[in-house]
C-alpha cells in the first residue's frame, strides 16, 4: 500500500480541516476516527484539535449521525443483527451508551425472531431439509450468531423451522 505523503505544514489546522472535510464528503466518520486518521497523516495535536472543533461546530462531524448511518447500513443492507451492529459501532470508537441508544432505536420495534427468520430463509434457500443434518444445523446456528443474533433466539428459530 502506498504511504501517504506527509503534510507540508503539520501544524496547519486549515490543512487538517480540509483533509477531514474531504473524508467526510465520502462517508460518515466518528470524531475518534477523524482524529486518528489526521494523526496517521502526520498532523500535530495543535492542528487536529482546532480542525475537529470547527467540524463539530459546523455539525459536519456528528457521532450520532455517523452511528445511525452505519447502523442502518449494517442492518438493512448487510442484514446484520443487533449484536453485530453494536460491535461495528464500538469498533468505530462510538461511545458505548450512544451505540446502545442507536441500536435500540434501529431494532426497537423489529422483533429479533422475524429478522432471524428472514436470515434463515436466505440461508436455506427453500431447502428446509438441510436442517435434518445435525452438522448442517450447527453450521447454520453458527452463521446466525456471527450475523449478530443471540444464540438462544437463533436456536429457537432453528428448532421451530426443523419441525
Amino acid at each position: 500500500m502506498k504511504k501517504a505523503r506527509p503534510p507540508e505544514d503539520p501544524d496547519s489546522f486549515k490543512a487538517a480541516y480540509f483533509r477531514a472535510l474531504r473524508w467526510l464528503t465520502a462517508r460518515e466518520l466518528s470524531e475518534a476516527q477523524v482524529r486518528l486518521r489526521l494523526a496517521d497523516r502526520g498532523y500535530t495535536d495543535a492542528a487536529i484539535g482546532p480542525a475537529v472543533e470547527r467540524l463539530l461546530q459546523e455539525r459536519t462531524l456528528d457521532d450520532r449521525r455517523a452511528a445511525a448511518a452505519i447502523a442502518r447500513t449494517e442492518a438493512r443492507v448487510r442484514r446484520h443483527g443487533p449484536r453485530r451492529v453494536m460491535g461495528k459501532l464500538i469498533s468505530m470508537q462510538i461511545d458505548r451508551e450512544l451505540a446502545q441508544e442507536v441500536v435500540k432505536d434501529l431494532f426497537g420495534e423489529t422483533d429479533e425472531a422475524d429478522l432471524i427468520e428472514a436470515a434463515l430463509a436466505r440461508r436455506l434457500r427453500d431447502k428446509p431439509e438441510r436442517l435434518q443434518d445435525p452438522r448442517e444445523r450447527r453450521r447454520i446456528l453458527a452463521y446466525l450468531v456471527r450475523q449478530g443474533f443471540s444464540a438462544s433466539a437463533s436456536a429457537s428459530a432453528l428448532r421451530k423451522k426443523s419441525k
